[in-house]
């Protein structure tokens, strides 16, 4: 969920306190990337999955503090919507079978929580945008109860003057006027985390940065939302739109956006926490009491508390991420390209597939951000949410292909060659980029089986939102037995 804060306003003293303050963290970091020893040496990967509860009818269910009080376990956080739960998986090493007994793991965990979710009359489910939510659950009672969440929405709504226009366009566009971030918590995804060495920081960044298209259009699993047909992963869009504190006139003077995928390639980690700071304006404004220039000073690891909560509020999908665990700072990379679901294995493949490409990526001697325009992997990545498991990609070498060629030709090879670098045993190497495998051959990922389903449905004679919930509720079957879903049935 974040940080949580003290306040949901600020007066401009409090803002110029804390731009001033956000600054002084830039530099000490920047200070500490040559002084200071980062934790790196036993690099560690972490999740967190966001979910979605639903009542018996597969509606939202404004339920999470309830289902929290029954789970009562801190791995589980709120996060936006009242329907809306985060689970935060316990970071661990990448290499020999960690992936297998993740996954027991995290099923015997999500299935502890939906028992207890039950108690209270609710289910918890992973996917991307939950079809069912429709306009009248986002009008009143939608938030969390959280002070962060309030000041969020009040700093967002009066930085952009005016109501947020959600307009989409698909085989059935959408044109919706928010008056608050409401839609922003319909996107719910999974968060990958990597621990890394400041020095490599740069080379995985722009690497995750070229397959973020790829990635997602192997997982997509968001074509629905407001009962329309979007993209084949709508919750990129809609979080960009959800989010955007700019007012018209500033989208037409190119003010950048605060979802943003970027606009070059980097060469430190600090070039990503430098724009933050010189291109977006705060929106959490909290000051803490910590002198980050003593604390280094005094030999101490700085929180930079200013500087973290600011990142927090600029939302890359690929994120660098600075923390503090034990006195010893670190960084991570946080990949946000991934919706959640379909089921526990399909996740993990996709987790995989990302870590095995990074690591084969960031250290090849003739790297493909060096044979590939920025621009390229960004059309790439809104290409692959527009059109899924149908997008045409380019690739350096390649030229422009088929999501199902690039993958099966060239990217899967690379994903074995690196999960094999990590020292990842060949049996949780075969099980999970064997799904990436299927997933490809059968060209069906979440969003393609959630469209097929509830065409299926339509044929039969039902309405859209009988057809919306039925698919939801074969949905939940499938996900709760961990089956892999190009092996679904519609």
């Amino acid at each position: 969920m974040g940080e949580e804060v003290k306040r949901t306003t600020y007066n401009r003293t409090q803002q110029r306190e804390y731009r001033r303050k956000v600054q002084v963290c830039l530099d000490v970091f920047e200070s500490m990337l040559t002084q200071t020893r980062f934790d790196s040496e036993r690099p560690l990967t972490g999740m967190e999955i966001e979910c979605n509860l639903v009542d018996a009818d597969y509606q939202p269910a404004m339920s999470n503090r309830f289902v929290l009080e029954a789970i009562a376990d801190p791995a589980y956080q709120t996060e936006l919507g009242a329907y809306n739960i985060e689970f935060n998986v316990p970071p661990r090493p990448l290499p020999g079978h960690t992936g297998l007994d993740l996954e027991k793991e995290v099923r015997a965990s999500l299935n502890d929580a939906e028992l207890k979710a039950n108690s209270s009359g609710s289910h918890i489910v992973m996917i991307g945008i939950l079809p069912t939510l429709m306009p009248k659950h986002l009008i009143e009672g939608w938030m969390s109860e959280s002070t962060r969440y309030r000041a969020l929405n009040n700093s967002i709504s009066n930085a952009r003057g005016e109501d947020i226009s959600i307009d989409i366009a698909g085989p059935e566009p959408l044109s919706w006027q928010a008056p608050s971030i409401a839609p922003e918590s319909a996107c719910t995804s999974m968060q990958l985390h990597l621990q890394l060495d400041p020095d490599d920081f740069a080379a995985n960044w722009n690497a995750a940065q070229a397959l973020a298209g790829p990635q997602l259009a192997l997982a997509a699993n968001s074509p629905y939302f407001f009962g329309h047909r979007l993209w084949s992963e709508t919750r990129i869009e809609l979080f960009a739109q959800s989010t955007d504190t700019r007012s018209e006139e500033l989208k037409r003077q190119g003010v950048r956006p605060r979802v943003w995928f970027g606009e070059r390639w980097i060469t430190s980690v600090v070039d990503l926490f430098g724009e933050n700071v010189r291109y977006f304006p705060s929106l959490l404004p909290e000051l803490s009491d910590e002198d980050p220039v003593a604390e280094l000073a005094a030999g101490r690891a700085p929180v930079l508390s200013e500087l973290r909560l600011h990142n927090g509020t600029v939302y890359r999908w690929n994120r660098p991420v600075y923390d503090v665990t034990d006195g010893r700072p670190h960084l991570r990379l946080e990949n946000r390209v991934l919706p959640a679901g379909p089921s526990v294995v399909d996740m993990l493949a996709n987790s995989a597939f990302y870590y095995g490409m990074l690591r084969t990526l960031s250290e090849a001697e003739h790297p493909v951000w060096s044979e590939m325009d920025f621009a390229l992997a960004h059309r790439n990545f809104l290409e692959a949410a527009q059109q899924g498991m149908e997008a045409h990609l380019h690739w350096p070498g390649r030229g422009d292909v088929s999501t199902q060629r690039l993958v099966l030709d060239t990217l899967l090879p690379m994903a074995h060659e690196g999960l094999q670098r990590w020292g990842v045993d060949g049996a949780v190497r075969e099980r999970f980029l064997g799904v990436i495998e299927g997933r490809a051959k059968a060209g069906r990922n979440g969003a393609t089986w959630q469209v097929a389903a509830v065409t299926a449905l339509e044929e039969s004679g039902m309405t859209r939102p009988r057809a919306l919930a039925e698919m939801l509720r074969r949905y939940c079957g499938h996900m709760h037995a961990n089956e892999p879903v190009h092996t679904w049935d519609v």
